[in-house]
């Protein structure tokens, strides 16, 4: 029963990744704003809010029975290794996406409206990513593995940045563009992480744990975000030097 749990659940979770991995890239490549942005940007929301439930159930069902879940890593890997990497560091990722996922949308959402940003389920998602992260280490500390407590920092880093815009007593007009963009783009690197690291266990155990699978969707993303930040910035210092138009006399 556990099994055939688990698989359905794989088959949810791949189908909102796929889809996610998909629609990611429209608003990221095409004109922002207009009609098929925000079309694909919804898709994109809903297909990686599927795709964080399932991971963190399938992560609940890991931490059950690790063995039953992962029959192909049986005699590879130990049983308190498999709860770690692909229970509770599995886990701390669904949070992270789901977190990233509802604070994208809403800064969209609501472009100048920090208030609504307070709302009750984004606000509980910022204390509960702090605990899914420190957890995370934790967990990492004890089976020795040093990719998860390097990875939790992304979830403090995520907190500190949603929090400080959310309750920010001055933001910038672009603030809320380079905020959903952060989120955004960030749930982008996390399933495409997802599909290169977890997603080559089924053809080379080992390759989960490769820095380099971490690393590829990580330094992408975060050169996507950083070059659009900076076109933000450029259009924000554009705005502020353009010349006032002449008045008549």
């Amino acid at each position: 029963m556990v099994r055939m749990l688990f698989e359905a659940l794989i088959a949810l979770h791949i189908l909102g990744g796929v889809t996610g991995a998909l629609a990611f890239w429209v608003p990221v490549i095409g004109q922002k704003g207009g009609d098929r942005h925000r079309k694909a940007g919804r898709i994109f929301v809903k297909a990686l809010t599927l795709t964080g439930f399932c991971a963190m159930a399938m992560s609940l069902l890991t931490l059950w029975e690790p063995i039953t879940t992962h029959p192909h890593l049986e005699g590879k890997f130990e049983p308190s290794f498999i709860r770690g990497i692909f229970g509770w560091m599995m886990l701390y990722l669904g949070v992270l996406t789901l977190n990233l996922i509802r604070y994208g949308w809403l800064c969209a959402y609501y472009p100048r409206d920090r208030l609504a940003l307070r709302e009750p389920v984004n606000l509980a998602l910022q204390p509960l990513l702090v605990i899914a992260a420190a957890n995370c280490a934790w967990q990492g500390w004890r089976i020795d593995q040093v990719l998860m407590i390097a990875i939790s920092f992304i979830g403090f880093a995520t907190v500190a940045t949603n929090l400080w815009y959310m309750f920010k007593p001055k933001p910038s007009a672009v603030d809320w563009q380079k905020e959903h963009l952060k989120a955004l783009v960030g749930a982008g690197i996390s399933v495409y992480t997802a599909f290169m690291a977890f997603g080559s266990v089924r053809i080379l155990p080992e390759l989960a744990l490769n820095p380099i699978m971490w690393a590829i969707p990580l330094t992408i993303g975060v050169s996507i975000i950083l070059y659009q930040w900076a076109r933000l910035d450029g259009r924000l210092r554009k705005s502020h030097t353009r010349p006032l138009p002449a008045t008549k006399s």
